[in-house]
């Protein structure tokens, strides 16, 4: 079995709390790739390749996680990739819900590839990229939320 771990999400942007998770994930696998996925019901604020772009410099002192898109299923492109496991972050039991049905779905589909669910730090456990991008937009103080590169994308996005 192999130590690969994919990491998905929409990212937009990476937050600290995606980095919460993708900091402990590393230290328990060799190799983790954060792939950034289309949400059909999301407008991103940043393009795929940004997305990419930001993932990179945020995560640039961790030599065993890397970034990529993918168009398709997270299980196609974690056999693609021979990983044994998609690593998830859990900020709530609200989470739980929606994050259990996508993972009997992936399961149905490849039963090969296991979900690992990690608790957020508690520091982050309201965070996400759509309450980054409005406090943003109002021009909040966002810094200890977002890694340096992240907050000053959004600073360039909003025009602050």
């Amino acid at each position: 079995m192999s130590k690969i771990a994919v990491c998905p999400g929409s990212f937009d942007p990476i937050t600290n709390g995606h980095l919460d998770i993708i900091r402990r994930g590393a230290e328990i696998f060799e190799e983790v790739i954060v792939v950034v996925f289309k949400n059909q019901s999301k407008s991103p604020l940043f393009s795929v390749e940004e997305r990419i772009e930001l993932i990179k410099e945020a995560t640039k002192d961790l030599p065993n996680v890397s970034a990529d898109e993918s168009k398709g299923l997270v299980v196609d492109y974690a056999k693609e990739k021979n990983a044994s496991a998609i690593l998830r972050g859990l900020r709530a039991v609200s989470d739980f819900e929606y994050e259990m049905q996508i993972t009997s779905m992936n399961r149905k589909l490849n039963a090969e590839v296991e979900t690992l669910f990690m608790m957020t730090n508690n520091q982050y456990s309201f965070l996400s990229s759509s309450i980054v991008k409005e406090a943003a937009r109002y021009q909040s103080d966002v810094s200890d939320l977002v890694p340096k590169a992240v907050e000053s994308a959004l600073r360039k996005k909003y025009q602050q």
